[in-house]
């Protein structure tokens, strides 16, 4: 969490909060901004929203609130559909991204990913929305994120505005209500000019990126955060989620103090439906 004060941005070490949602009461109950990254996905395909009545994606996850049975996740192909997207629960004869795509009416395995989704120059793909099996998935973070929280709190109208469907990051950013946006640790890496030295699971390459991550936080970090930094994060399994989070943020800083554009792209999808990641200015290699 950073907090900008008379000197500038304070960043604190990162921290586990408990229920989101009573975090952000509490931040929006003290009159000021609150914008939130998140490392999930805020939006869906364009297959999947073709045809569809709901204006866009807050709308459609508004919706969801009463829908139980469209987060449950299918064991096989045969009960995969729009109203059941999310697959599979484990590992099946049959199990590839192309069936998926097919059992929910799309053509090809890439209709599964939106626009943000798919590779670029300076990074490679994220997960599909729906997909839930293996390391390269983001479907559980959905789910849980969705149904348990984002859903629900929206159709009981809590004071939270999703970037980019509902406008600018900084038209949104008021006192009392939370813009909540998507960030990816993979493009922050990036958007920040770091490279991580082997896998960011590994605590020695955490520590060998700790020089160029401290340059990049500069006087924001407290030194509770620079000790973190300084030794990877510790050598426990969620060290790699601290530094995600530390990652997301700093990128998300840098929209919020104008030295990153708050850049989507001008495609109807994307701003209604499939929304972006924050910060992220490329475009996909190749757009089917």
């Amino acid at each position: 969490m950073a907090r900008r004060g008379a000197r500038g941005w304070r960043i604190a070490p990162p921290c586990l909060v408990g229920d989101p949602a009573a975090l952000l009461r509490a931040l929006c109950a003290e009159g000021v901004p609150v914008v939130m990254g998140l490392d999930l996905p805020l939006g869906v395909p364009r297959a999947f929203a073709r045809g569809r009545g709901e204006a866009g994606f807050p709308e459609f996850l508004r919706g969801r609130a009463a829908d139980a049975a469209f987060f449950d996740v299918s064991e096989s192909l045969c009960t995969v559909a729009p109203a059941r997207p999310f697959y599979p629960a484990r590992g099946v004869k049959g199990m590839t991204r192309l069936s998926h795509a097919r059992a929910l009416g799309f053509d090809a395995a890439a209709d599964l990913s939106r626009l943000c989704d798919r590779a670029t120059a300076e990074r490679p793909a994220g997960a599909p929305v729906f997909w839930t099996l293996g390391a390269n998935q983001s479907g559980k973070a959905a789910i849980s994120a969705w149904r348990d929280w984002l859903a629900p709190a929206l159709a009981a109208d809590a004071p939270y505005r999703l970037w980019p469907f509902d406008g600018p990051l900084h038209a949104l950013a008021a006192p009392g209500q939370a813009v909540l946006a998507e960030v990816y640790p993979a493009e922050a890496l990036r958007q920040l000019g770091l490279r991580i030295p082997g896998s960011k699971r590994d605590v020695v390459a955490r520590r060998a990126l700790a020089p160029a991550l401290l340059e990049c936080a500069g006087g924001m970090a407290e030194p509770a955060l620079r000790d973190a930094i300084r030794d990877g994060f510790g050598a426990a399994a969620d060290g790699e989620d601290k530094l995600d989070c530390v990652l997301g943020l700093l990128a998300m800083l840098r929209v919020i103090d104008g030295a990153r554009p708050d850049h989507v792209p001008d495609d109807d999808w994307v701003r209604r439906w499939e929304g972006w990641v924050l910060g992220q200015t490329a475009m996909p290699k190749e757009i089917s």
